[in-house]
This record gives C-alpha cells, sequence and structure tokens, in this order.
C-alpha cells in the first residue's frame, strides 16, 4: 500500500487515478511515499526518509527545495500544458480588456448617476472617452514557447495578429505544434522593438527576474501592452507604472496585485486567476498524479523537473531503480553488482540529466536485500528502489 500525503485540496479527479485498494491518502500521513501538492511551500518542510517523488500539480515549482530533493534522489513531477488553454484564454481576455479598455469603461457605467435619460446623456458623452483598437494587424511577442506560449500564439494568429516568438531553449517537438506563421526572433531585445503587445510565460529564474525594465522599456513602441501571467517578478512593476505616467506604456495586465498596482489606472491586476478554472484543476491533477502513479508502480519518469525521461515497458522478472550521480562507471558497477549475484539483465535503460543519473532495471528474480544493500553503498548512488508490485 502507498501512502501519498496531500499538501493542498487536490482535485478529486486526479485523487481518482490512485487507487483505495492500493493507495491511502491524506492530508495528514506518517512516513509517506510520495507528496502532492499545489501551492504549499514545501523548503522549510522536513523531508521525510520514506518520501520517494513530489508532484506539483502545476507548471511552477518555486515552491519546491529541488535541489534538496534531488540531492535525496527524489524526483519532482510537475503538470506542463495541462492548465494551457486556461492561461490562454486569460491572456486573450486580457489583450481584447486592454485594447477596448473595458474595465475603465465598466468602472465609469457604474459610477453614472440620475434617471435613465441622465444616464444615457452621460454615456453619450462619456464613452469617447474609452475609445480602443482592434486586435488583427497587431504585433504580439510571446517570450517562451512551452505550451502555454504556443497555445498563445496559435490564438493569436487565429485572431489576425502577427506573432514574434522568442524561446532560445524551444524544442523540436514543441516546433510542431507551433503555427508556421509565428515569426522567430533571435533576442528578446530585438522581439521587444517590434510588438504592439508583450506576454511572458517563463519560469522565474535569474536570467527572467525584471526581464521587462527601464532599460528595455526604452526600447518599445510608445502605446504598448504588457502581460504578465507567469510569474511576479518577470516585470518590475516600478518602472512599467513609471513608463505609463510617461506616456510610453499603454496598459499593464497582471496576476499580481500589489499596493503599486491595484488601484493604477492604466493597470488591470487579477487575483492569479491564470490557472483558476475547474478544468485547469481537474487536469493537473489528473496528470501530476498519474505520473507518481506510474514512478511509484513502475519507475517511469514523466515530465519530471530534476530526472530524465525514463520509460520501459515492464518485463518479466522484478524491477530496480537505482538514482546516482552521473559520473563514470555506475552501470558497470550496478551491473557487476547484479552479476556476482547471479541475478540476470533481462531489460536495462539509462539516462542522465545534469549531475543526475536514472536506471531502470529489470532482473530475472526478485534481487536479495542484500544486493539492494551492495548497490546502495556504491560511491554516488542516491537511491535504490525494488518495484516489484504496484502494492509498495
Amino acid at each position: 500500500m502507498y501512502k501519498i500525503l496531500t499538501l493542498n485540496n487536490i482535485s478529486v479527479a486526479g485523487l481518482e487515478h490512485l487507487p483505495r485498494e492500493d493507495y491511502e491518502i491524506a492530508s495528514e500521513i506518517q512516513h509517506p511515499d510520495g507528496i502532492l501538492l499545489r501551492s504549499f511551500k514545501m523548503h522549510d518542510m522536513d523531508i521525510p526518509e520514506s518520501l520517494k517523488a513530489v508532484g506539483r500539480a502545476g507548471a511552477g515549482v518555486n515552491n519546491i527545495p529541488v535541489e534538496k530533493l534531488t540531492a535525496l534522489g527524489i524526483p519532482v513531477f510537475n503538470a506542463p500544458g495541462a492548465n494551457a488553454n486556461a492561461v490562454k484564454e486569460l491572456v486573450i481576455a486580457s489583450m481584447l480588456i486592454a485594447s477596448r479598455n473595458m474595465c475603465q469603461a465598466w468602472d465609469f457605467s457604474r459610477q453614472l448617476e440620475g434617471d435613465d435619460a441622465s444616464i444615457n446623456k452621460q454615456t453619450e458623452a462619456g464613452k469617447k472617452n474609452f475609445a480602443g483598437f482592434e486586435l488583427p494587424g497587431r504585433t504580439l511577442g510571446v517570450v517562451g514557447l512551452g505550451a502555454i506560449g504556443r497555445s498563445v500564439s496559435n490564438a493569436a494568429i487565429a485572431l489576425g495578429m502577427n506573432v514574434i516568438g522568442f524561446d532560445p531553449g524551444i524544442t523540436v517537438e514543441g516546433a510542431w505544434q507551433l503555427s508556421s506563421d509565428v515569426k522567430q526572433a533571435a533576442s528578446i531585445d530585438e522581439m521587444l522593438s517590434q510588438v504592439d503587445f508583450v506576454t511572458f510565460h517563463v519560469p522565474l529564474i535569474d536570467s527572467t527576474r525584471n526581464m521587462i525594465n527601464a532599460e528595455r522599456l526604452k526600447l518599445m513602441k510608445k502605446n504598448v501592452v504588457i502581460l504578465n501571467f507567469a510569474r511576479n517578478g518577470i516585470v518590475d512593476d516600478e518602472a512599467v507604472s513609471q513608463a505609463i505616467k510617461d506616456g510610453q506604456v499603454y496598459a499593464y495586465m497582471c496576476d499580481f496585485p500589489s499596493n503599486l498596482l491595484k488601484n493604477h489606472e492604466r493597470v488591470i491586476a487579477f487575483p492569479h486567476l491564470g490557472a483558476s478554472t475547474k478544468e485547469a484543476e481537474d487536469n493537473c491533477a489528473i496528470m501530476v498524479a498519474d505520473q507518481v502513479k506510474d514512478y511509484l508502480e513502475n519507475g517511469n519518469v514523466r515530465n519530471s523537473v530534476n530526472f530524465p525521461e525514463v520509460r520501459m515497458s515492464r518485463s518479466e522478472g522484478c524491477r530496480l531503480g537505482v538514482v546516482n550521480a552521473n559520473v563514470p562507471n555506475m552501470v558497470g558497477q550496478i551491473s557487476t553488482t547484479l552479476a556476482n549475484a547471479e541475478l540476470n539483465i533481462i531489460d536495462m535503460l539509462n539516462k542522465s540529466r545534469g549531475d543526475i543519473a536514472y536506471t531502470l532495471i529489470d532482473v530475472d528474480k526478485e534481487a536479495p536485500e542484500s544486493v539492494i544493500n551492495e548497490i546502495s553503498s556504491i560511491e554516488g548512488v542516491l537511491d535504490v528502489r525494488l518495484i516489484c508490485s504496484s502494492k509498495g
């Protein structure tokens, strides 16, 4: 029986993918094999010795001590793309809201007083203050062409916009899913000089912090609209606020309210609504539950932020999963240990990612505890798991 600790409310749609006959799931549980969470901050949490996997029902993992878990040989899974449609819809809606001054116009209408005839007169006189512009023919810059960035790009193309994308790390698989009408920028500065709108879909790391700052704002076209539904800190709020006052920026749409932004007349700050749909929460929970389940039961790794992708069909016999430092001769030492124990290797797959390597090995019979201990004692081995049944 596997034990799963939930640190946040996880969609029932996802938890249903963990059968009750094989999984005990609770918000308070001793010696968990897996942890499922959304926004809970794990950095100050004591990591249980029993822990084998962590699943984040969402994309960002800033709230998880990934380096610490990696050093313990524990994979961290996330759900890239599961919330892509929800974020895409909010980005498209925000471009429309900004271009048509919808929130300012609505606020104007709510403040009208008098009888209906008077309100009608005020409406006709005031509507000229909220005239906007249309999206077709405008240019959108998309920074980050992962699942969300691709989805936004393709939707903007369908709306008749020109799209320029910037993502030096885009994969071949990702490129295949991107409209051929999306132009590629050689640098973010090259992109920013051409766009009427710019949207960000990247994690918050050192290279993306304050990606939009006072210097880069000077490169941009007048009346640009900036959208940030990725992470707080990617845009320098102080610099954008000043650029709005200077007439350089037309509007700033984001998901991160603050005292500086919440009452700014040209800023619309939503309460972190990017992935806040039932469908997105269900999709994220289902994806991450399936991934944690597959790792616990089969040792397979899909959508991990710190482990290599490793998927191997089950063979007859018993399976070992070994996590180790990515150094020479690890596979040789592991294979020798198995051979000395007269365990025949049926199938094996080894992959690495950065400083970590992970090996799945199917052997013809169950490895005794002495073999597990011997492999564990090899210098550089971080974790060894015997995966012989789905019962844990």
